[in-house]
């Protein structure tokens, strides 16, 4: 089955685990999937993740998922580009989501990153999805 959107099945799998309370979610592995991951997990709105390879079969990303007292810690996670409209944001017009208690998820030159990070190292680029 071909998929158009990686990123937005990713984010469609973590919201079902979630309202499932479903302590592993897994999804198929690439790299863009790897870096916001590694960005989910470095700002702690998930445990981890794991590379799954079984023999003949596609490697897979195992995420665990985190809760706090019951409840997931990803309230909300929504894709902001999506392959029909991209939607790209300078250092500048980066606003805080949520008061400062989420995090934009971004596509730089320097890699995917939160905004927090974009801002110190001073660059903008796509915004992939909003986390909070």
């Amino acid at each position: 089955m071909s998929m158009n959107d990686p990123l937005s099945d990713l984010i469609a799998r973590i919201k079902n685990a979630a309202m499932r309370k479903r302590g592993k979610v897994s999804t198929p592995a690439s790299k863009l999937r790897a870096r916001v991951l590694d960005v989910l997990a470095d700002e702690g709105y998930i445990r981890g993740y794991a590379l799954v390879e079984k023999p003949g079969a596609f490697p897979e990303f195992e995420i665990e998922l985190k809760y706090f007292d019951g409840q997931p810690v990803i309230a909300e996670i929504a894709r902001v580009s999506k392959p029909g409209r991209r939607v790209y944001s300078s250092i500048k017009d980066l606003k805080p989501i949520k008061n400062g208690l989420g995090i934009s998820i971004l596509s730089t030159p320097k890699g995917v990153m939160s905004d927090n990070a974009a801002r110190d190292a001073n660059v903008g680029g796509e915004v992939l999805c909003r986390v909070y």
